[in-house]
């Protein structure tokens, strides 16, 4: 599992299932014209994040490997979503150790789905 640099480059989380359910919010509420930022409210860096899966995967953490960071590379991506949830009352229901781990379950789940993508 490659991992850019030191790992330490952070980032903000979300679930699919939350960011979906805040597009429903603003095609039904928003103002016509008005920009939602949409976020999680969970910042990880990415090592923690890679660190996390192969737990989840009941792997070797020496399957992380350090590689080259990318030039320009943002250390921290971040929104500030207070609009979306002050005007729409949106906040995230699914933690992030949680929808991992459903995401996990999932790919174990669907081989079907994933494998011919991969060759295997």
């Amino acid at each position: 599992m490659p991992v850019y640099g030191d790992g330490a480059n952070r980032r903000e989380w979300l679930h699919v299932d939350d960011h979906c359910r805040a597009v429903q919010l603003v095609l039904v509420g928003g103002r016509s014209g008005e920009v939602y930022n949409v976020g999680g409210g969970d910042e990880r860096t990415n090592i923690s994040v890679a660190e996390r899966l192969v737990e989840l995967c009941g792997a070797d953490r020496s399957l992380i490997r350090h590689v080259a960071d990318r030039k320009g590379h943002d250390r921290r991506y971040a929104l500030d979503d207070r609009k979306i949830r002050e005007e729409l009352g949106y906040s995230p229901l699914t933690d992030f150790d949680s929808g991992l781990a459903a995401t996990v379950a999932w790919y174990r789940e669907n081989p079907g789905w994933w494998k011919p993508s991969k060759g295997l």
